[in-house]
């Protein structure tokens, strides 16, 4: 009976059990915070990876080459048609989203999209990943009606080419990316979906700054 009363009143190892029972909330807390460090750094990635992308996108060769081509004269808008020299209203274009997999209009009125400019397409991707991990798969590029421009702009490119009469809004998005979280032993965290927009500046051309 003694000695029972002595193994009861015996401290030692009482840290070494303290401590089992509280490392596992520990290595959660801490792991919790290297994912949560991890997760804004990736969406500061992807978020500059966009602004970048479409920085790039807006002074450099436009992805639907049919965009170029597209006769705006005599197209409605605001119920009459536009005549040579009139501002072209944002309704005149519709949505045209260009993927690693090609262009394609998603509302109209649509332009004849013509070939893809997959060229002008993994350019943009490149100078994406220069600040984001991640594959064509994940980038997207989309130009819609902005408001701006004159119907039968006779702009041409230095090679002669036609230049789109049409300014419009260019949008980079990034979507679909994943975070593998040590929170979830090796699983997986959707990311925002992240997209940056400008006006189209240029429209021909590979370098821009």
């Amino acid at each position: 009976m003694r000695a029972f009363r002595a193994l009861l009143a015996d401290r030692r190892g009482a840290s070494a059990a303290e401590f089992a029972l509280v490392i596992p909330l520990a290595l959660l807390f801490l792991f919790g915070i290297i994912d949560a460090g991890r997760y804004a750094w990736l969406v500061n990635q992807l978020e500059k990876g966009a602004q970048q992308g479409v920085r790039y996108a807006v002074v450099t060769d436009i992805v639907p080459n049919g965009l170029n081509s597209y006769n705006t004269v005599g197209l409605n808008c605001g119920g009459a048609p536009l005549q040579v020299s009139d501002r072209i209203c944002a309704e005149a274009l519709g949505t045209v989203t260009c993927t690693a997999s090609g262009c394609s209009c998603t509302r109209g009125p649509c332009p004849p999209l013509g070939a893809t400019n997959n060229a002008a397409f993994q350019n943009i991707v490149t100078r994406v990943r220069r600040f984001a991990p991640v594959g064509a798969e994940r980038v997207s590029v989309t130009y819609s009606g902005s408001g701006i421009g004159f119907a039968g702009d006779p702009a041409v490119s230095d090679t002669g080419s036609p230049l789109s009469d049409i300014a419009p809004l260019v949008t980079v998005a990034i979507s679909g990316v994943e975070m593998r979280a040590m929170l979830l032993f090796g699983g997986t965290v959707d990311m925002p979906e992240v997209r940056s927009s400008l006006t189209l500046e240029d429209g021909s051309g590979t370098i821009g700054y």
